[in-house]
């Protein structure tokens, strides 16, 4: 809200619809109270309307966002400490969490296509649900809908942060992304063309580099960024530092809780500040939620589309050849310019081999999870488990995806059958807090 309020002389909005599903219902009316107090604190005359009815809520839409949890934060719980719970790594949008979130967002996300196809089939899909490209991907390859972008806030929380590390000033640098989401790397120019990506690395330890909340401050290895010659993002961390990411997980999740239960609190705090009727704009707990700079990632990009404005992001697209090590028709997360006719990849060119072998693994993992997320093929997520890094292959591994089959069985109908057959062995799930 605050986002479209700043620009709306550019993009003057009429109407934003919120759409939950039941369960939702009443976050949804908090935050729409507090959305439409935000608006009517503006010179301006826009209605914020709440609905349960997905199709009308699509009808007519110009653009469509979208940023859920299947299963609600519970789901988020049962990822993180299922896989915890047998010493490996329990994450959101990374290994085995990130893997099970994908398969229970996928279906719902070609529904929405589905939709949008009949109701609104001119309209642009910005979506933020995480893995977010992942999803994207599904929506361009199973979906056939190329009308969407991934956003993720990581990149523009470093361009916020990493200019201050120079001495410098936002305008003065030149950012170029390529790589996928939660796993890319970038490079700096300044205004006259010269990189400054290593005096970036090398000041890397004097300042905020414009780490998520959700990621611990772990270092990375100095030779090694300086090997590498560009900066990673901060998920790189769970890769290249992986026991001591895996260690302060297990802490945390011995002792005052994962990342989704520390989360479940701090909304807890945020949603009984939105219920004060005197409160109209965003409060200072939101940005302990993880989600800092969203706005500007989300409204910045649909209005570029809207007026074609060509702005600078770094979004989840085609790849187009932007990163030739991958096929031009898979979805990478890239800078890329803004237009009216969707995003324009900027070139990066081809990384040095132990990028290239990183990149190619972690998309070709992501292609097997996309598949199996709308065919429901065990095998096809047996292959996942057995790609991804942060996952050991073995008989620990499958005990976890069979647990998480399991406690996620409400929203995989997909696996219908698989899950019977798991359950028929007498598997249950052994975390105590990820059974309800």
């Amino acid at each position: 809200m605050e986002g479209f309020i700043e620009r709306y002389e550019q993009m003057p909005v009429r109407e934003i619809w919120l759409l939950d599903i039941e369960e939702g219902k009443e976050k949804m009316d908090i935050v729409g109270k507090m959305a439409q107090r935000m608006w009517d604190a503006s010179p301006y005359d826009v209605k914020v309307y709440r609905t349960l009815d997905r199709r009308k809520a699509l009808m007519d839409a110009d653009f469509v966002t979208t940023q859920f949890r299947v299963g609600q934060m519970n789901a988020r719980i049962k990822d993180e400490r299922i896989p915890f719970s047998y010493g490996l790594l329990g994450q959101e949008t990374n290994g085995a969490g990130g893997i099970f979130k994908a398969l229970r967002t996928i279906p719902v996300v070609l529904e929405i296509v589905e939709e949008m196809k009949e109701l609104c089939p001119d309209a642009w899909l910005i979506n933020f649900t995480n893995p977010s490209g992942m999803v994207t991907e599904a929506v361009i390859r199973y979906g056939k809908w190329d009308k969407v972008i991934g956003l993720c806030n990581v990149p523009i929380s470093a361009m916020n942060k990493e200019y201050k590390l120079l001495g410098k000033e936002t305008a003065d640098l030149t950012y170029k992304f390529a790589g996928l989401n939660h796993f890319h790397w970038h490079r700096v120019f300044d205004t006259e063309g010269r990189e400054v990506t290593g005096r970036i690395i090398e000041n890397l330890y004097k300042g905020d580099a414009g780490m998520p909340k959700n990621v611990p401050e772990v270092p990375f290895y100095m030779e090694h960024l300086r090997n590498i010659g560009m900066i990673p993002c901060a998920y790189h961390r769970y890769y290249y530092r992986q026991e001591e990411m895996l260690k302060q997980g297990l802490e945390q999740y011995r002792s005052i809780g994962t990342r989704a239960e520390q989360v479940r609190d701090t909304e807890k705090q945020l949603f009984e500040e939105y219920r004060d009727e005197k409160i109209n704009q965003k409060p200072e707990a939101l940005s302990k939620r993880g989600g800092t700079h969203y706005s500007t990632a989300a409204c910045e990009t649909i209005v570029s589309l809207y007026c074609d404005k060509k702005s600078h992001m770094v979004v989840s697209t085609k790849n187009q050849g932007a990163l030739p090590d991958l096929d031009p028709d898979c979805v990478v997360e890239v800078s890329a310019y803004i237009s009216a006719a969707g995003p324009l990849p900027i070139f990066f060119g081809p990384l040095k081999p132990a990028e290239r072998g990183w990149l190619q693994v972690m998309k070709n993992m992501e292609l097997c999870v996309c598949e199996a997320a709308v065919t429901g093929d065990y095998g096809m997520v047996l292959q996942a488990f057995t790609l991804n890094p942060l996952i050991p292959s073995g008989e620990t591994s499958r005990r976890v995806l069979d647990e998480l089959m399991i406690a996620h069985k409400k929203y995989l109908p997909q696996f219908k059958g698989v899950v019977n057959q798991i359950e028929a062995k007498g598997i249950t799930i052994k975390d105590d807090l990820s059974r309800n």
